[in-house]
């Protein structure tokens, strides 16, 4: 069992549930009550990373990454280090693969929140803020939890993307997907077979959690 790959993907997965539900709750919301023109292809960009074949998103975040990409060239003005193969650049290429899987429940949650409420909301003279996080984020957390699981279960099976953008070095980007990968490789099946039930078990278990806290928020809200 490489404990140390199982670690880092556990890092780098709690990070990109940290870092991004935030910007899904407000984009999610955002989209969810906004009608403007060209909203679709709002829509359409925020699911792209779910089309596109990990190896392209792959290619095209390591291009941006790179030494001469705008955000390599950025991020070593600022910090004066390269962005590819380290820990930061995976986290970073994590993000943008998950927005999908952060954005699209988090939208669908508030979405499904009646109109009337707010209304009703506005019409007792209740401010914007007190509104959503009185009213508005309690009714959507269901739909926030499961982004937050889908986020964190995608980010630990992840392969394509992380292999282009981080490489595979031991201790800084090598995650658990790419260990199995490895294992594979050197005809080490029960090695695979071994962190692969690992993983399974880990998905699992953060999807009954899930289940089980929504149905409990759901008759607490019913």
């Amino acid at each position: 069992m490489d404990w140390p790959a199982l670690w880092l993907s556990l890092q780098l997965g709690a990070l990109t549930v940290v870092f991004l539900l935030p910007i899904a709750i407000v984009v999610g919301r955002w989209l969810a009550v906004t009608r403007i023109r060209g909203r679709s292809a709002l829509e359409a960009a925020t699911a792209l990373p779910l089309v596109l074949p990990p190896t392209v998103l792959g290619f095209y975040l390591l291009v941006a990454f790179g030494q001469e990409g705008w955000a390599g060239e950025l991020w070593r003005r600022l910090f004066g280090d390269s962005l590819v193969f380290t820990f930061e650049g995976l986290l970073l290429a994590s993000l943008i693969v998950n927005i999908p899987f952060a954005v699209q429940p988090t939208q669908r949650a508030f979405e499904a929140i009646a109109p009337e409420l707010r209304e009703a909301a506005a019409s007792c003279g209740m401010s914007w803020w007190r509104m959503f996080w009185r009213i508005e984020l309690p009714l959507a957390w269901p739909g926030i939890l499961t982004a937050m699981v889908l986020t964190f279960a995608h980010t630990l099976g992840e392969f394509g993307v992380v292999l282009m953008v981080g490489g595979n070095i031991p201790g800084e980007t090598r995650t658990i997907a790419i260990a199995i990968y490895d294992r594979v490789q050197a005809f080490d099946d029960l090695g695979a077979a071994r962190m692969s039930a690992v993983l399974l078990l880990i998905s699992l278990v953060a999807i009954a959690l899930s289940y089980g806290l929504t149905q409990r928020i759901g008759r607490r809200h019913g």
